[in-house]
């Protein structure tokens, strides 16, 4: 069955505002999103006076800690998982793609590579599994091929030297290698002293997190910003608070973008109190302190422009955030894969 979605106006991307907007989905898939008047018929109408704009991704959550429903109908509609048990979460990757599933699309990387003993393998958060201990170069290459035989949209790496070893250089090379063979990033939990450095000298794609347990020098976060880009996860360091890390983090992420590089919307949902769904302190913290323009936050948060041919996920708010973010916080509808969720 086909949807149309009618709307006074709609953000379909970076630079595109229309102004009494439709879009028409069918099969998953957008067929059409322009103007309402050279909208084609479809099964389903929907009118909705609100304002229009692709569904949002959480590119750092731990799923299994939190409720799928309740993050599909905050308004997320698509999430990638960054550690859990590989047979558990990949099973729950799969079973998102149905049309029966109750949750956002999840891409996930399964295990965490980390060295014998290291993070997150004594966690309390984390079950037995979460964490893929190495044995030395060859083994770590052979982690990735089995994670990507598993279905791994990214591979995590722990670089946390605060809380136990950490992989080798050697491992990391070999890591970053096998997973670019296979065309998968590499993601880094990087916290303490020289991990950053140590991820971009292994040619990784990703901080998983702002970093936060140094200030890192100009000319690392200008060699970063050429070849990395940063998941945000600002909210976890304060949680509502102001706090040292949370202002290193913002620090260091601000640097970051005036040296050109990418900043990308996550939570770490599952991690302590973050809400399901939209988490607008994290958005807000991205426009006041990192000084990104509303619309360069909304691009932060969404997955790319809403097109022809895209997935059919999509959202309506009561108010226009390019205006107010807080606009973000005033959910009206969902719409995942052409079906309305919400509203």
């Amino acid at each position: 069955m086909s949807l149309k979605v009618k709307v006074p106006v709609a953000w379909f991307g970076p630079g595109a505002l229309v102004h009494h907007a439709t879009v028409v989905c069918d099969g998953g898939r957008v067929t059409y999103a322009g103007p309402s008047a050279a909208a084609p018929p479809a099964d389903d109408f929907l009118e909705v006076d609100g304002f229009l704009m692709p569904g949002v991704v959480d590119r750092h959550v731990h799923i299994r800690l939190a409720d799928p429903g309740a993050v599909l109908l905050g308004g997320v509609t698509a999430v990638r998982d960054l550690a859990w048990v590989p047979d558990e979460i990949f099973e729950l990757a799969s079973a998102s793609e149905l049309p029966t599933f109750t949750g956002p699309v999840i891409r996930a990387a399964g295990a965490m590579l980390t060295a014998p003993g290291g993070y997150p393998t004594a966690s309390s958060w984390a079950p037995p599994g979460t964490g893929r201990e190495l044995a030395g170069p060859e083994d770590a290459a052979a982690a990735v091929a089995e994670l990507t035989d598993q279905g791994a949209a990214a591979i995590k790496v722990s670089l946390n030297g605060e809380a136990g070893p950490t992989p080798s250089d050697a491992e990391l090379a070999a890591i970053v290698q096998a997973a670019h063979e296979r065309a998968l990033p590499v993601t880094a939990h990087v916290q303490g002293n020289g991990q950053a450095e140590r991820a971009l000298g292994a040619g990784m794609d990703e901080f998983a997190h702002t970093p936060w347990t140094e200030r890192l020098s100009d000319l690392l976060l200008a060699s970063a910003a050429r070849t990395m880009r940063i998941v945000s996860t600002l909210d976890i360091l304060s949680f509502g608070d102001v706090t040292p890390e949370l202002r290193t983090a913002c620090d260091n992420l601000v640097r970051f973008r005036a040296a050109g590089g990418t900043v990308v919307y996550g939570t770490d949902l599952g991690n302590g109190a973050i809400p399901a769904g939209i988490h607008l302190r994290e958005a807000l913290l991205l426009n006041e302190a990192v000084r990104m323009t509303p619309e360069e936050v909304l691009t932060a948060m969404t997955a790319g422009p809403l097109a022809v041919d895209g997935p059919a996920d999509l959202i309506v708010l009561g108010s226009d955030p390019l205006m107010r973010l807080e606009a973000l916080g005033d959910l009206r509808v969902v719409v995942r894969a052409g079906r309305v969720v919400s509203g």
